[in-house]
């Protein structure tokens, strides 16, 4: 019997790659809105505003779950399960006839 091989895994092998707290992919598209912003309206301000409220937006995104904005864009492309806790309402017309 041959003992297993031992093989390091280091904690930066699956940690998310972020920049600032946010993931890198949605810091870049929080960057590049912020400069269409700038580019579009020609104000340094509106640029800026943008790209913070972009920013914090992927930096609420990258520390709720990784995944979410995934899940979020493909969540239109399933059907919705019955959930029988949900109350539906259906309208009812009341009209009266004279």
């Amino acid at each position: 019997m041959t003992t297993p091989e031992l093989h390091n895994v280091y904690k930066a092998v699956n940690r998310p790659l972020t920049i600032l707290g946010a993931e890198r992919k949605l810091f870049f598209v929080a960057l590049t809105m912020g400069a269409a912003g700038f580019n579009l309206f020609n104000s340094l301000v509106t640029g800026i505003l943008l790209f913070a409220g972009l920013y914090l937006l992927a930096l609420w995104a990258s520390r709720t779950d990784d995944q979410i904005l995934r899940i979020l864009v493909n969540a239109k492309k399933f059907k919705t399960r019955y959930d029988p806790q949900k109350l539906k309402l259906f309208p009812v017309d009341w009209r009266i006839r004279q």
